[in-house]
């Protein structure tokens, strides 16, 4: 298949790129910037593309099969606060941008917040969420504003009539470490993981698997060890 990635240069998205190459997939790597593209460009080809822009990214995916967006906001944990709502920003021009490539698939990379920790109570709508952050993540209790972001983003998903697939991971953060293809599948209800988070590897893996094998098709699943 042709996929494309944005976010190609971040932790998910490099390793979303490894991943599709290894199984015999071609990839289009897109950056918001140039000066952000590898020098060693290896087997991705590179393309420039704004992912909150809707004309930017059609051209951009243009005769792609499938693409996969595991794009932050921005650089570090206080840009990102402040262009948290450039995610739903991004969600709505992907939306759009795919209104004229109806056949091609987007799988999204989300955050954990929106997940149900009990039928109708998602996660970051528990009183004290905010205010645990700094504790369970170490990020200031601020963040939030990033979380909500991300539900907006999969409710503009949600709406649209577009091939869709939203992965949130039952994890508070995603970092480098081992790809070991293992971990297990849900919904949209929190998975108990003792506290233990899921590898950028193998949420690259659990990407590529949706890809191959679709399953979630307008809807959104999770994973976690």
């Amino acid at each position: 298949m042709h996929i494309g990635v944005f976010g190609a240069t971040g932790v998910i998205g490099s390793r979303v790129a490894v991943e599709a190459i290894r199984r015999g997939h071609t990839v289009r790597g897109f950056t918001t910037s140039e000066s952000r593209i590898p020098d060693d460009r290896g087997e991705v080809a590179w393309q420039v593309a704004d992912w909150r822009d809707a004309d930017s990214i059609s051209t951009g995916i243009a005769g792609l099969d499938v693409v996969i967006s595991a794009v932050n906001a921005g650089h570090g944990i206080d840009d990102t606060i402040a262009r948290a709502e450039d995610f739903v920003v991004g969600a709505s021009a992907m939306v759009a941008a795919l209104a004229r490539h109806p056949e091609t698939r987007v799988l999204v990379v989300g955050g954990a917040g929106s997940l149900e920790i009990a039928p109708g109570r998602q996660l970051v709508d528990e009183p004290d969420f905010a205010d645990n952050l700094p504790r369970n993540l170490g990020v200031p209790r601020e963040y939030h504003r990033v979380v909500s972001a991300l539900r907006d983003a999969l409710d503009v998903y949600r709406t649209s009539n577009r091939l869709w697939t939203y992965l949130s991971p039952s994890s508070g953060r995603i970092d480098p470490g081992e790809r070991t293809g293992r971990f297990r599948v849900g919904g949209d209800q929190l998975l108990d993981t003792g506290g233990r988070d899921i590898s950028a590897e193998d949420v690259a893996v659990a990407l590529l698997d949706e890809v191959r094998t679709p399953r979630h098709i307008q809807r959104r699943f999770t994973v976690g060890y």
